[in-house]
């Protein structure tokens, strides 16, 4: 199993010599990693893809491909299988590839690799994100430079970097009666009524406020990227140890996003005048329905995702690049 790596490091530093001599062909081709499959830092590779779209089977087809070509391991998410009808590789649940998998390569766009993300945080597993969507924020691989990029993270060239989730869990009378957890963002808000909703936040034990809005964006910084951007909550850099609530569309003109310790325990008290069913979901998911008198409570996760980059991964590369940002004068 993967080893858990404090901050954002180069992994090549930490592995044997024997590990990071890949032999390397100039004019453009391919790293190959090492033959002798003892000196590997990955022996099985886990694969997972989002379905419904022909790019991603092409993406997924390449990896089987090269990877078998190099007598790795592959395991096969049962759910993307079904579109790789004609390799025979085995299949495993998510949660099984995270028990057996050194790596696990998502080929989708965030959204793919958010769920894979919240299946795989509690084994430590490494994630590798090929990017067949849009922004790609998390999916670093682009398609054009699938196979010389993987070669690299094979043969040892690669950083890791934690992100933590969040936990929510619904409370009625005292009673836990929904629960999820999110990468992005946990998000209170009126489902398909268009009502405001009242609620009374409470950070640590203590009072905050009590507000009239379409809701509430709770965002880790990898969600600040996400919705909570959309809803002008701050961008925070992923090593920040800390959570955005951002108010959405709030009936007062003094609402503003606040960053919190990330250690905090945040509870949403649903107000009982409510005339509709506050919603909470997860990473854009649904998952639970509040009553009025109902409390949320919001943490931290334990566990933390580890997240695999190549050499030379740049944040501040990846904003600009996504959203658009000016290079420098003169470029």
């Amino acid at each position: 199993m993967a080893a858990y790596v404090s901050e954002s490091r180069p992994m090549s530093n930490t592995l044997s010599a024997d590990a990071k001599s890949s032999e390397t062909v100039s004019s453009g081709t391919i790293s190959s990693p090492s033959n002798d499959q003892s000196s590997r830092p990955f022996k099985t590779i886990g694969l997972i893809g989002r379905l419904g779209s022909d790019k991603v089977v092409d993406s997924l087809q390449r990896l089987m491909t090269y990877l078998t070509a190099h007598d790795y391991s592959v395991l096969v998410e049962d759910r993307t299988a079904t579109a790789l009808p004609h390799y025979g590789q085995p299949e495993a649940s998510r949660r099984m590839l995270g028990e057996l998998c050194d790596l696990v390569i998502v080929v989708g766009g965030d959204g793919s690799l958010l769920g894979a993300a919240r299946a795989l945080c509690r084994s430590g597993t490494l994630i590798l994100g090929v990017n067949r969507g849009r922004l790609g924020f998390l999916t670093d691989i682009s398609p054009d430079e699938l196979e010389t990029r993987v070669a690299e993270v094979l043969a040892g060239e690669f950083e890791v970097e934690q992100r933590f989730l969040l936990d929510a869990v619904l409370y009625r009378n005292g009673v836990a009666v929904g629960n999820g957890d999110a990468l992005n963002e946990v998000v209170l808000h009126p489902g398909k009524a268009v009502r405001m909703i009242e609620f009374e936040l409470f950070i640590d034990g203590q009072f905050v406020y009590s507000q009239r809005s379409d809701g509430l964006i709770v965002a880790t910084p990898t969600g600040s990227t996400a919705y909570a951007l959309s809803g002008g909550g701050p961008i925070m850099h992923p090593k920040l140890d800390v959570v955005t609530l951002v108010p959405m569309f709030p009936h007062t003109l003094s609402s503003r996003p606040i960053v919190i310790d990330a250690a905090s325990e945040i509870r949403i008290h649903i107000g009982e005048t409510n005339q509709s069913y506050p919603h909470i979901s997860c990473d854009g998911q649904t998952r639970a329905v509040a009553k009025p008198n109902d409390v949320l409570v919001i943490t931290r996760k334990p566990e933390r995702i580890q997240l695999v980059h190549p050499i030379g991964h740049n944040f501040y590369e990846v904003l600009r690049s996504k959203l658009g940002w000016s290079n420098r004068l003169g470029d």
